[in-house]
């Protein structure tokens, strides 16, 4: 896979260049709490041209009775491509994902730059700043469903970009174990979603939403990696189900380190881990140098 630019693209950019016919937007808008949120968000105004991606449908697979692999589970590599195919998104377009940091969860954009990246497509970014900033920027506003002729979309799978737990359990030494979410979750004095509380033994906390300032645009490169503490290690993030980690991977990669081997995705996350009750759970802080 060539290796990719930036990460990110400007909402000035996409102002200029909205109407190129190689680009292709996917709005990510979406809320756990209320899975509808995004949809009708996109139904009431989108970046023109934009394809709705859902988390649940779009951008994750079928979910496990066991609960192994999380609650977003990586979706099928030829299921995406057929879907990503369906929507109009060949290999050679450009892609750029956005949603809506002011809503406090600015990371489903990242996960689906990080799924496309998994399946070797590099012309994908994310929106720095997301819907707010494309509007801030003056962009145009549409209502009407973004239609495109099918195409190929041939996945070129990227499996240095993915940890199983076993490997996280087996993890080297030098390898650091990032957990994205918010400190209470870490310590365990909270668990919203998952059947137990607390985070994997050895793991530091990186809290994701960090890497973002207050206006929900990304932090420079020399910012991420002071925040992110990581050293010379090789990185292993992981969150409550593998989607609010993307943007602390995203953030290795705007400190210079790419997507790889270096920084991987614990995909199931800490839902994956906590279906297997014979796996360790560590409650409180720990060490949280690099």
């Amino acid at each position: 896979m060539t290796q990719p630019d930036s990460p990110l693209k400007s909402a000035e950019w996409l102002v200029e260049h909205v109407q190129d016919s190689n680009l292709r937007l996917l709005d990510c808008r979406y809320a756990l709490s209320d899975p509808l949120v995004g949809r009708i968000a996109y139904l009431e105004g989108h970046i023109p041209g934009a394809i709705y991606a859902d988390l649940e449908t779009d951008l994750s697979g079928p979910v496990r009775e066991d609960g192994a692999g999380g609650r977003h589970p990586l979706p099928d590599p030829a299921a995406l491509a057929e879907w990503l195919g369906s929507v109009g998104i060949g290999n050679d377009r450009v892609v750029v994902a956005y949603d809506d940091p002011a809503t406090g969860q600015g990371f489903y954009a990242a996960r689906a730059w990080w799924l496309l990246r998994w399946l070797g497509h590099a012309q994908v970014y994310v929106l720095d700043g997301g819907w707010p900033a494309y509007l801030s920027a003056g962009g145009r506003v549409d209502t009407a469903d973004a239609e495109y002729a099918p195409v190929s979309f041939a996945p070129d799978v990227q499996p240095g970009m993915v940890a199983d737990a076993d490997e996280v359990a087996n993890r080297a030494p030098n390898t650091l174990l990032i957990d994205s979410r918010a400190p209470a979750r870490y310590r365990g004095e909270t668990e919203p979603l998952d059947r137990k509380a607390g985070h994997i033994p050895g793991a530091v906390n990186r809290d994701w939403s960090g890497a973002l300032d207050s206006a929900g645009r990304w932090h420079d490169g020399e910012r991420q990696a002071a925040r992110l503490e990581t050293d010379e290690s090789s990185t292993i993030t992981y969150c409550g189900s593998g989607v609010s980690a993307t943007p602390n991977l995203l953030a290795r990669e705007l400190a210079g380190v790419p997507l790889g081997p270096d920084n991987r995705l614990y995909a199931g996350s800490w839902s994956d881990w906590v279906s297997d009750d014979a796996r360790p759970v560590a409650v409180g802080e720990e060490e949280q140098g690099g």
